[in-house]
């Protein structure tokens, strides 16, 4: 009786899973970007405020930027960058407002986040931590000079300062070689800077819109080969997902997936599972789904075992299947069924009498 359930079933699930995107296919995947290390090179417009005693709003000016940089992991990169160029300050009494020239130049570590979570290379949304230190320039402080008696601090020659720079970026991969970025960073000059005593380091907020041109080698088309064979009526199939191994009385089936992917459907076919699971009700399914641990993390990977764990509860129910038959778990990445990390995308599909 087993012999003739096991015959049948793994007939009718080999056919659902071809129809399906939870099968293992040959997976060639071809990555849009470059390969690391790469260059790059960008520019950004936005507007600044050097934080006073003085109304901020009424300093806010423009400030463009040009980095010039590169990636040399997917998580770790440095670029050399410049931004300036207009400043403004202010006194209360009497009230003035003074203008004067400035240009920072830093060095810059930049830690891509998204890429560091997932584990990826490549994502189309990222997020930069950045954090630096360079040199400080400021020029053309004349109206301040001006003002000598009130600012005692007032520079009139060009004054060269220290500056710490930590800050945040969120780019978008429009293409290989191009994206559009947004940036906040918070820069800390000398006390000096804005010509007034305040007896702790300046601070200057800038966020700032740019885009970035990419340049290196385009990355390689990864492939990752699984092993096939051909049956006499050239459907194909792998002989490790659609034979059933059976054991103490049990034929297992593997369900493998490919990454994001938790879809289960194959109606006529789930249809005729469920047919025959109708005229064999001896028959217990136990489902258990999982996710790999090299894949996104815990929390995700959890929820995508849910998923395919539920939908593939459901797809053989709506078949026909008695809930009552039907037994199910998942485990997220906390337990591996397989030592190839790929083959860990699975739900796996036990039926016994």
């Amino acid at each position: 009786m087993m012999t003739r359930i096991q015959t049948k079933l793994s007939a009718l699930l080999t056919a659902a899973l071809l129809m399906t995107g939870a099968t293992a296919q040959a997976q060639e995947a071809t990555e849009n970007h470059l390969a690391y290390p790469y260059g790059f090179v960008g520019l950004q417009g936005g507007a600044q405020t050097t934080f006073t005693n003085y109304n901020n709003w009424k300093l806010i000016t423009p400030t463009a930027s040009v980095g010039v940089g590169a990636f040399f992991t997917p998580v770790i990169g440095a670029r050399l960058h410049f931004n300036g160029i207009w400043d403004k300050g202010g006194i209360k009494n009497p009230d003035y407002k003074y203008d004067y020239h400035y240009l920072t130049s830093d060095l810059d570590l930049m830690i891509n986040l998204v890429n560091l979570i997932t584990k990826k290379d490549y994502n189309r949304w990222n997020a930069y931590l950045i954090g630096g230190v360079g040199l400080t320039y400021s020029w053309n402080n004349d109206d301040a000079w001006d003002l000598k008696q009130l600012m005692p601090r007032a520079y009139k020659k060009d004054y060269i300062s220290h500056n710490f720079r930590v800050g945040a970026m969120v780019d978008y991969n429009v293409a290989r070689n191009w994206s559009v970025n947004l940036e906040v960073s918070a820069n800390s000059l000398h006390d000096r800077f804005n010509s007034k005593i305040g007896y702790s380091d300046d601070w200057m907020l800038t966020a700032q819109l740019g885009v970035a041109y990419k340049f290196g080698k385009k990355a390689k088309k990864v492939v990752k080969p699984e092993v096939w064979e051909t049956r006499v009526d050239t459907i194909w199939y792998d002989d490790a997902v659609f034979t059933p191994h059976v054991e103490d009385g049990k034929a297992t089936w593997n369900v493998f997936y490919k990454i994001r992917e938790s879809d289960f459907e194959a109606d006529e076919q789930l249809k005729a599972i469920g047919a025959f699971l109708k005229d064999h009700r001896e028959c217990k399914v136990d489902i258990k789904s999982y996710a790999d641990v090299q894949t996104g993390n815990p929390k995700i990977n959890m929820e995508y075992s849910k998923q395919r764990c539920e939908k593939a509860v459901k797809a053989l129910t709506d078949a026909g299947v008695p809930a009552s038959s039907i037994t199910s778990a998942y485990y997220g990445d906390t337990v591996q069924p397989f030592s190839e990390n790929d083959k860990n995308r699975v739900t796996i599909a036990i039926a016994k009498e």
